[in-house]
């Protein structure tokens, strides 16, 4: 099998404990890691061939938040690759996140918290920039990148003997309420995050509806709250440290605070295991982990409009357009 697992930017987290779960779970397969750092992609690379010396492990360059990038790492793949079984689309960004801790009093006292902290609702905003496309930086890394990757990897992904997955990594904290199709880049508020991950939602939906007939599914995982670098520029490192014996004891009540990268992977793993034929292409799938360190996976109905989820689509496939004008000189 031919597998292009994509991982964050520094090649850690949720992304590395996937791939190290992937290998542990299928020795014949191919990994492909894909990350924005040359260096820290073959790191990632000679660490899992030092645990598993029989495994092929290959990598390729790419930043998501560059579409020059995108465009010619797809035609990289395209000329390794016949076939691409699974894309684990799994890079994401959150810059300069703030905590709201007023919201989280009020939260508090209306006991509202619990939900507040599993979802981040109400208490986590950034500050969005514009990237050298154009584009707002987060939803150029963590949504249009991936979509203009899966459009120009088709040819791989479809139309092949066994069906071809793509397994999206979204949040419980993408909710409607931060998107709007009249801004879909979030250039106007401040739940970039929250909003690229409803957007993710949306492009799922569509896809499936779209190319299920040419054997392509796609499904969208959340990892929980996983403790990765991404998680950690949230707050200062002295005050994680204060935290953490507090959210050890939140996940007897709260079963998505996963805090490892190897927890966080288990929907992703739970997935690579499904028949795609038979999943519900409405539904998310959650990592979860008991109090007592128990993982397993919790589907959950997405709060996703499909009207909406087109209207979407059909906005990607024209700024697919506009930006493919830019970089001809990148395409076949």
């Amino acid at each position: 099998w031919a597998k292009l697992s994509l991982t964050p930017s520094r090649c850690s987290g949720v992304g590395l404990a996937l791939c190290q779960r992937l290998l542990e779970e299928d020795g014949r397969i191919h990994l492909c890691i894909a990350c924005r750092n040359e260096q820290k992609s073959e790191a990632t690379r000679d660490l899992l061939l030092t645990t598993y010396p029989a495994a092929q492990v290959s990598t390729v360059e790419v930043d998501l938040g560059n579409l020059a990038s995108v465009l010619r790492a797809a035609r990289e793949l395209r000329c390794r690759f016949q076939r691409l079984d699974f894309v684990y689309l799994n890079a994401g960004i959150m810059p300069n996140p703030h905590v709201n801790f007023k919201a989280l009093w009020h939260g508090l006292l209306t006991g509202k918290v619990l939900h507040m902290l599993t979802t981040a609702e109400g208490i986590m905003t950034q500050t969005d920039r514009l990237n050298g496309d154009g584009l707002q930086e987060v939803f150029a890394t963590n949504l249009f990148g991936h979509f203009m990757l899966v459009r120009q990897l088709q040819s791989l992904l479809c139309g092949n003997e066994k069906p071809s997955r793509l397994i999206w990594t979204s949040s419980s904290n993408a909710r409607e309420s931060a998107f709007s199709l009249s801004d879909y880049q979030h250039a106007r508020g401040q739940e970039s995050y929250s909003s690229s991950k409803y957007a993710t939602d949306l492009t799922s939906v569509v896809l499936n509806r779209k190319f299920n007939g040419q054997g392509l599914y796609s499904s969208v995982v959340c990892p929980g709250l996983v403790m990765s670098n991404m998680t950690y520029r949230i707050l200062p490192v002295f005050l994680w440290k204060l935290l953490m014996p507090i959210m050890w004891l939140i996940r007897f009540f709260a079963k998505t605070y996963t805090l490892t990268p190897y927890n966080g992977a288990e929907a992703h793993m739970w997935l690579f295991k499904q028949k795609p034929e038979y999943l519900d292409s409405l539904v998310k799938y959650h990592s979860c982990t008991s109090g007592l360190g128990r993982c397993y996976v919790e589907p959950r109905k997405m709060d996703v409009d499909e009207d909406t989820a087109e209207k979407f689509y059909q906005k990607l496939l024209e700024l697919e357009e506009q930006s493919l004008e830019k970089y001809r000189d990148l395409l076949d």
